[in-house]
């Protein structure tokens, strides 16, 4: 018997799920050539053969999400993005897909809620990163659709209780002047009457008509409603994204006041940030104007 030690041996157990995890993530690389190829459903069929193999790897989730994505089959994106976060609560791509699918249904709550995650996920982790402006024009159109929705419904209700009430006056001072009997100042009453309810439902329905944005709520480079606002030293507000991109290809230094300017020297304005949120919560209107520019 040779005197030399024996080189240890991996468990059987262990071997077989190396195998396994090397199976599936071959299987991921040919899925992602599919995919590149746009041949959706040879991608799909190679993730779902992944996850068979190993069910906990999240991003073999997402992938097959984003394949159904590209084929509108938004049951399948939610069901395959909720499979993914419950393997990993922080991942960006889940949450932005799955809000994707619920804002589809009109599910319009839950799905802002589910691209308010993703935003802030990858705000945090690439502030400068595409995706950060891709979730944030989906949240702004989410927004919008849900501000939409909710006018038709309220203008239609609006405009009901109106006519029902024209309808009041109308049979109230038919009943109290008959028309033998009626005076010029008898109808100037009534015609005051219809005036001033015309002036009470418009007065109602003032905060659902687009006005200017106020210029504090905008970027001074861009000119677009904020974002994720910053402060620098010298007390002005930028839009954090166009901020930096001045200071890493222009130079760094405060494109209002010259003075010397560095990344590390912005702070949130979480004040302008709750301003910018309490206008638009009340002005859904305005995030039409963020969906045709960009941050």
């Amino acid at each position: 018997m040779s005197q030399r030690e024996k080189e240890p041996t991996m468990p059987p157990k262990v071997q077989d799920f190396l195998s396994v995890a090397k199976q599936a993530e071959q299987l991921r690389k040919d899925g992602n050539n599919y995919f590149k190829k746009q041949r959706f459903g040879a991608a799909i069929d190679a993730y779902t053969e992944a996850i068979a193999l190993c069910p906990d790897v999240p991003v073999y989730w997402t992938n097959r999400a984003l394949c159904h994505l590209k084929r509108s089959n938004w049951t399948r994106v939610e069901e395959d993005s909720r499979e993914a976060i419950k393997l990993d609560s922080n991942l960006v791509k889940a949450h932005y897909m799955l809000g994707l699918a619920l804002v589809e249904r009109q599910e319009f709550a839950k799905g802002i809620l589910e691209l308010k995650k993703a935003l802030d996920l990858d705000r945090g982790s690439h502030p400068k990163g595409q995706m950060v402006e891709e979730i944030w024009q989906e949240l702004a159109k989410a927004k919008y659709l849900e501000w939409e929705h909710s006018y038709v419904k309220r203008s239609w209700e609006l405009q009901s209780l109106k006519e029902a009430c024209e309808d009041a006056l109308k049979e109230k001072h038919f009943l109290e002047v008959p028309h033998t009997e009626g005076s010029v100042e008898d109808d100037t009453t009534h015609l005051e009457q219809l005036e001033a309810l015309g002036k009470v439902f418009d007065k109602v329905a003032e905060q659902d008509m687009p006005t200017e944005v106020p210029d504090y709520l905008c970027c001074r480079i861009s000119l677009d409603i904020f974002c994720d606002p910053v402060i620098t030293p010298s007390g002005l507000t930028y839009e954090k994204t166009v901020i930096i991109d001045h200071l890493e290809k222009v130079g760094k230094f405060d494109p209002v006041t010259r003075e010397p300017l560095d990344p590390s020297q912005l702070i949130p304005n979480l004040a302008i940030k709750q301003a910018v949120e309490a206008f638009l919560d009340k002005h859904g209107w305005a995030y039409k104007d963020i969906l045709t520019k960009s941050f």
